[in-house]
């Protein structure tokens, strides 16, 4: 493996053809061109620059969840972020007996573990947090989009957001600023990079939080006992009650939850549940999930996608919206 070095900085070596198979919960994907490990925002900053300097494309990776890299890989500078500074602030005088509604405020770093930051807040008995138990990936990602799990989502605990625009100029974003949707942000639009956000807990009765953080503890023990990427499609929105899909099919009215139908339920009732197309196989545990069984590829992904897309059309006159990422050609 070729090491290579950045001009004029003092940080960690750039790598030449690394899998990123081994850098993905999907556990597939090409090598990267290049690749460099980044522990704080002046190696990160630096990094970019080198990128632009070289003209080549990059991209920013965190924890590896909710991607899918192409078989060819990635033909320019893939950056992982491994910065973990974070630091812990009450946000009210503290008294020995915290009372509930107090606020805790967590500054960190893009790069740190969305699992550290639940961690420091269930000890500390806070809430707001300890529905991602069990969620891979970094706190940037998480941001960037929006991730939730039982009706809860990080655009909760977001009070602000320091970013960097495409001419590397530092930005200041409010929680309204952040444009958060379902499973949206402004960051998957504009491409800002994250590189710091400020988080806001609130203290609440430890019963609250446990009954939370156990039904967040039992998703994660029906997960997929393979790699994958998450859910791969967005749960379906219903406008109103008299959304097209439901209308055309009263039976499903009873299975919205908070505006929302699941799409693996959906997908199941197309019959796709279990259906493998090379190392790939639609979840027979979740049909909203893609697992990689074994020796799986992008395109046995791709395929599976398309085939689900298409029996949903098909039988509910929808389109799904998927929530994967993909990096690389396709």
């Amino acid at each position: 493996m070729t090491m290579l070095f950045f001009m004029n900085s003092e940080f960690a070596n750039l790598q030449e053809n690394i899998l990123l198979a081994n850098h993905t919960t999907f556990r597939l994907g090409g090598p990267a061109r290049y690749f460099v490990a980044v522990k704080n925002n002046e190696e990160l900053v630096g990094a970019v620059k080198y990128a632009k300097a070289n003209s080549w494309p990059f991209f920013i990776l965190g924890g590896g969840s909710n991607l899918l890299v192409s078989d060819e890989g990635f033909n320019g500078l893939v950056i992982k972020m491994q910065s973990d500074g974070l630091s812990v602030v009450l946000r009210s005088e503290a008294t020995k007996d915290q009372k509930e509604g107090d606020k805790l405020k967590i500054d960190c770093d893009a790069g740190v573990p969305f699992g550290r930051v639940i961690m420091e807040t269930l000890k500390s008995g806070y809430s707001g947090a300890e529905w991602g138990f069990g969620i891979p990936g970094t706190i940037g990602g998480a941001i960037c989009g929006n991730a939730g799990r039982l009706g809860q989502a990080m655009a909760q605990v977001v009070e602000s957001v320091t970013a960097l625009d495409d001419n590397l100029e530092v930005k200041n974003l409010s929680k309204n600023e952040c444009e958060f949707g379902y499973r949206e942000s402004r960051f998957k639009k504009t491409k800002e990079i994250i590189i710091l956000a400020v988080l806001v807990f609130e203290k609440k009765k430890s019963a609250m939080i446990e009954a939370v953080l156990n039904e967040a503890k039992a998703v994660v023990k029906h997960s997929p006992p393979y790699p994958s990427a998450g859910c791969v499609f967005k749960n379906y929105v219903a406008s109103s009650n008299n959304d097209p899909l439901l209308v055309g099919h009263h039976e499903l009215a009873e299975r919205v939850r908070e505006g929302k139908l699941g799409v693996g339920w959906l997908i199941d009732q197309c019959g796709l549940k279990g259906r493998q197309i090379g190392g790939a196989k639609i979840w027979e545990g979740h049909a909203n999930y893609i697992v990689n069984v074994g020796g799986a590829k992008a395109q046995d992904v791709l395929a599976l996608i398309k085939l689900v897309k298409e029996g949903v059309r098909a039988k509910y006159r929808i389109e799904l919206e998927e929530e994967i990422r993909r990096v690389g050609n396709f």
